[in-house]
């Protein structure tokens, strides 16, 4: 005699209905992970490439960097959107990709400045006073530049821009002293009368 087993698994069901609720919950979790990850890169895409442009004079290369950051930002996406401050940890991933790019390129190389067919709006000022500025924030370091583009571009405190950085809170304000009258020599006094202050360079 034969036993007969019967299944009390509905027809045209595949895998135990445990494994097809995690795969469902996976694909939940992601769609969920995806919308917060687009969310964050819509409201900081904008700055963020801004400051690349401030950091590299090139707007090619800006959105390259920004882009770059926001991969690297994606990879690691589960561990860091909760508990990390999203807009410091991205400043410190591009800061990190333009020391490394500025590393690679040679030191007589010419970057020459490209104007963005529609400016961001952050990026205020005519384009005369956007170049002046950028053309200034070239001829400094790039550790003094990330200070200035930071503190007064991005308006981080300085113990924020210290942790970007990796230095300490002396050097960011040794940096930004320094820098700030090397800045405002470049643009001249006729620049700084004017009323703009493209990117908030200002005393502080």
């Amino acid at each position: 005699m034969t036993d007969t087993v019967t299944s009390s698994r509905p027809a045209g069901s595949t895998g135990s209905p445990g494994m097809t609720g995690w795969g469902a919950g996976r694909r939940r979790a992601r769609a969920v992970r995806d919308e917060q990850f687009t969310a964050f890169v819509e409201s900081t895409a904008t700055r963020l490439r801004r400051s690349a442009y401030l950091m590299c004079r090139d707007w090619h290369l800006a959105q390259d960097l920004t882009q770059h950051t926001f991969t690297k930002m994606y990879a690691v996406w589960d561990r860091i959107h909760n508990g990390t401050n999203l807009e410091s940890y991205s400043r410190r991933v591009l800061m990190n990709l333009v020391f490394d790019q500025q590393r690679r390129r040679s030191g007589s190389e010419v970057v020459l400045a490209e104007l963005p067919d529609r400016p961001d709006d952050a990026a205020a000022g005519t384009p005369e006073l956007r170049l002046a500025l950028v053309d200034a924030l070239a001829r400094l370091s790039v550790e003094d530049r990330a200070v200035l583009v930071l503190r007064h571009a991005e308006d981080h405190s300085v113990d924020t821009v210290a942790t970007i950085l990796g230095v300490s809170v002396s050097v960011v304000k040794m940096r930004n002293a320094r820098a700030l009258p090397r800045l405002r020599s470049l643009l001249g006094e006729d620049f700084l009368d004017r009323g703009r202050r493209p990117g908030g360079v200002s005393e502080g």
